[in-house]
């Protein structure tokens, strides 16, 4: 079913670390949103026609809210209009879409909750529901401006890095794990390619289960055009796709690590 493109009211917004915006909006999509779905939102400017897809970083059903966490790419972006918004604005927006990571699976187990970056948003609502044996948050940023760090601790064992050393263990999410000994049975992640290549591999050689949110650049955010497509694994459930590119927002943005192939170049 096609979803349909409402206006939200932004309940609040705030700055919570340099150039990194809280925005609590209004919607619909919050009646069946999940952990690692997304949101399409457009700006108010008729210039910029595409919508601009945001990570869900919590769902509040009650209320019929959600909380969006973004990142300012530029001046005159989409999302730097978004920042400068406010309580009573009303912002376009498409959702949830995309699937979710499968929370079922964690159940009785030691779970990696992986955040890397502007990948660290989607975590929170994943912890907050995730229901396992032993949580363990990985977060990893850029500096000491750790954002959400105090929601997380409300929500598990957490663990950050930072790659100046300011906080945590400098480096990535990877020598965080390494330097504080954690081992897990299964692993969601959320980051750049790079962060979840080396994820991937880490899980490969401890024969870890690992589900992958990737930060795709899309388009429209539907499967309308092919602005965001990966290349699948052979392990692709569908044989005559395997090997073949999948659009990351109808088909993922979150993956069994083992379906899509994450070499460089591929």
């Amino acid at each position: 079913m096609t979803k349909e493109k409402e206006n939200a009211a932004i309940i609040s917004q705030e700055e919570i670390a340099h150039g990194i915006y809280s925005m609590w909006i209004r919607t619909k999509a919050a009646e069946t949103a999940e952990p690692g779905q997304f949101i399409s939102m457009y700006t108010n400017d008729g210039s910029k026609l595409l919508p601009r897809p945001i990570s869900i970083c919590e769902i509040d059903k009650e209320k019929g809210a959600l909380r969006v966490v973004y990142r300012v790419t530029g001046e005159n972006t989409g999302t730097e209009l978004f920042s400068q918004m406010g309580e009573g604005d009303t912002i376009p927006v498409i959702g949830p879409l995309g699937n979710g990571f499968p929370l079922e699976k964690a159940l009785e187990k030691r779970a990696f909750l992986i955040g890397g970056g502007i990948g660290v948003p989607p975590i929170l609502e994943l912890a907050k529901q995730i229901g396992c044996e032993k949580k363990q948050i990985i977060v990893g940023y850029r500096n000491d401006e750790t954002f959400l760090k105090t929601e997380f601790e409300q929500n598990g064992e957490v663990y950050i890095s930072t790659e100046d050393g300011s906080a945590g263990t400098k480096g990535n999410v990877m020598d965080a794990i390494r330097e504080n000994g954690l081992e897990a049975d299964i692993i969601y992640a959320c980051g750049p390619t790079p962060m979840l290549r080396a994820i991937k591999n880490y899980a490969e050689e401890n024969g870890i289960e690992c589900y992958i949110s990737l930060e795709e650049r899309m388009a429209c955010g539907v499967g309308a055009c092919l602005g965001c497509v990966t290349r699948t694994s052979m392990h692709w459930a569908d044989a005559e796709k395997a090997g073949l590119p999948v659009q990351t927002c109808t088909s993922g943005p979150v993956f069994w690590a083992e379906d899509i192939d994450l070499k460089a170049g591929a």
